[in-house]
């Protein structure tokens, strides 16, 4: 039976420079958990796995909404693992992921990686909605397959808005039914992990970063709008990990709450 479950949080900021949590609805496999902020005032709620999700067939769903002034990290305790429904012809899983930072607050969205194990199929989606004084960093890293085993077709769409504009909207697409040469030397030419850093500040309209190389499989891209994104290939999940890190230790990121 598929699992149908949608998480909720909220932020708001108080006025006085705290941070208070007044939603923090868990639903089915997605528990969330208040967890320690790194800075005086912030708030940082963890993803919890309750149950093996997504299978073939789930719909999940996560809302977070930081309000005016406030400081929230969104972050998870483990990889997300995409996996097989439990029969032939199962309908592919669906992650949403709807994301606002209103006037003044800032989010850190830093889940784990995602997994696509072999033979599952998942089509995720991340809409974020941003005040013009909105700061944000999104972290997104995907592994195709499990080690030792080939990928499941993973279908994942990120559009982000700021003042009701569009400044990112790209889908990717690989596995199983994708379109041809996904794998091939032109996309990953071989790598196994892909990852995405984006980081908006209202202070990159003025003064942003160019977009230039980071490595031989890393670019940093200006958007047109107050933001730039960091696209890297690796071999695994612990290389990326660490060529998004040196990224954002580069650039001028939003602070870690």
């Amino acid at each position: 039976m598929s699992v149908r479950a949608t998480a909720r949080i909220t932020a708001v900021g108080d006025g006085r420079g705290a941070t208070t949590l007044p939603v923090l609805e868990s639903d089915g496999p997605l528990a969330l958990r208040r967890t320690r902020a790194a800075l005086p005032g912030a708030a940082r709620v963890t993803v919890v796995g309750a149950m093996s999700a997504p299978l073939g067939g789930d719909r999940l769903a996560i809302e977070a909404r930081a309000g005016q002034g406030a400081r929230l990290t969104v972050d998870s305790a483990a990889a997300t693992v995409a996996l097989p429904g439990p029969g032939i012809g199962t309908a592919a899983a669906r992650y949403d992921i709807v994301l606002y930072v209103e006037e003044g607050a800032e989010l850190n969205w830093l889940p784990e990686q995602l997994i696509s194990a072999h033979g599952s199929e998942l089509h995720m989606a991340t809409v974020v909605e941003l005040a013009p004084t909105a700061r944000m960093m999104l972290r997104e890293e995907q592994i195709l397959g499990r080690y030792g085993e080939t990928t499941g077709t993973l279908l994942s769409r990120l559009t982000v808005r700021c003042a009701g504009r569009a400044i990112l909207d790209q889908q990717l697409a690989y596995g199983p039914g994708a379109p041809g040469g996904w794998d091939g030397p032109a996309v990953l030419g071989g790598h196994r992990a892909i990852g995405q850093l984006l980081l908006v500040d209202p202070a990159f309209d003025d003064a942003g970063p160019e977009t230039r190389l980071l490595g031989p499989t890393a670019v940093l891209t200006r958007l047109a709008g107050p933001a730039v994104l960091v696209t890297a290939l690796a071999t695994d999940a612990r290389e990326l990990r660490s060529v998004l890190d040196r990224a954002a230790g580069e650039l001028a990121a939003p602070a870690s709450c």
